[in-house]
This record gives structure tokens, C-alpha cells and sequence, in this order.
């Protein structure tokens, strides 16, 4: 039994909510998100509320993921999602530049990432930036992809790591 499959969506005021071609497309005050079904997967919906029912058992695992990423689309275009950065070390920094970010992360020459359609990037200071958009696949992934640039390390600490995140920290040699 999926209990997050099996969970009532409410729908917000202000957010529609349509099932056309298998394709599903939430339209609030923030923009517009569209998801196709996935297979053997029904979406009803009464009012304000979407339940998700599942043809048979081999649609068993997609029934909550489906559940989610609905879930997931009525609060992007209501709140929207943002994710913190933050890097660590001597001469490390961020730099918006336009529609690119600009990494310095001790390398010999700067990182520069192109920023998706969809996405804002804000540097609060040299040191932090802040990722935002409704889509909350490609912020996350947008945010991996800044963070691999360089991960943190566990001796000094240094690199690129989420706001919220703790690095395990090591003792070197002379610990022994």
C-alpha cells in the first residue's frame, strides 16, 4: 500500500489544475508546469481535491512518485523552491554575470555555468549565492551541478557546499 500514492492534493485558490493527452499542467500565480502521466496511472479530481488510482499492481512504485511530483508542481507555482550555497576557502567566490555564473574555486581559470530558462541566481556577497525558480527538479539539479564543481573536503572544510549541509570534518596526519 502506497501512503504517499494514496494521499488527497488539495489545489490552492488561484491554481488550476488539467489532465489533457496523458499530460498533466498546473498553472498558478508563479507560472505554468506540465508533467506527462505516468503509465497505468489515473488522476481524479472533485473540486479542490486530486486523488491518484492506479490501473494495477505494476504501477505499484509510480503511484507515489506521481503523487509528488503533482504535489510538487501546485506548491512551485504558489511558493516556488530556492536552495543556498555556500563557498568555503581563501580567493573562492561566486560572481552573477548576466545569464552566467562565474565560479572561482582554485582552479587556474574561473568556472562559468550558463543559468537555465526558469532559474534566478542572486549572490548575497561574494560567498553565497541563492538558486530559485518552480521547477523543483531543476533547481535542485542546477544547485548539484554548481556544488560538483568543487565539493567540500573533510580536512579544511574547503568548497562548495548547501546552506543547510554538515561536513564531516577529519584530523590530518598529526592526529596519529
Amino acid at each position: 500500500m502506497s501512503r504517499i500514492g494514496n494521499r488527497t492534493i488539495i489545489v490552492p485558490e488561484g491554481v488550476t489544475v488539467k489532465e489533457e493527452n496523458n499530460t498533466v499542467t498546473v498553472t498558478g500565480p508563479k507560472g505554468t508546469l506540465s508533467q506527462v502521466m505516468l503509465k497505468d496511472i489515473t488522476m481524479k479530481q472533485d473540486d479542490n481535491k486530486i486523488t491518484l488510482e492506479r490501473k494495477n499492481e505494476n504501477a505499484k512504485a509510480m503511484h507515489g512518485t506521481m503523487n509528488a511530483l503533482i504535489h510538487n508542481m501546485i506548491e512551485g507555482v504558489t511558493k516556488g523552491f530556492e536552495k543556498g550555497l555556500e563557498i568555503i576557502g581563501v580567493g573562492y567566490r561566486f560572481n552573477v554575470q548576466g545569464k552566467k555564473l562565474v565560479i572561482n574555486a582554485g582552479y587556474s581559470h574561473p568556472v562559468e555555468m550558463e543559468i537555465p530558462e526558469g532559474l534566478t541566481v542572486e549572490a548575497n556577497g561574494n560567498t553565497e549565492i541563492t538558486i530559485k525558480g518552480i521547477d523543483k527538479v531543476l533547481v535542485g539539479e542546477f544547485a548539484a551541478n554548481v556544488r560538483k564543481v568543487r565539493p567540500p573536503e573533510p580536512y579544511k572544510g574547503k568548497g562548495i557546499r548547501y546552506k543547510d549541509e554538515h561536513v564531516r570534518r577529519k584530523e590530518g596526519k598529526k592526529a596519529a
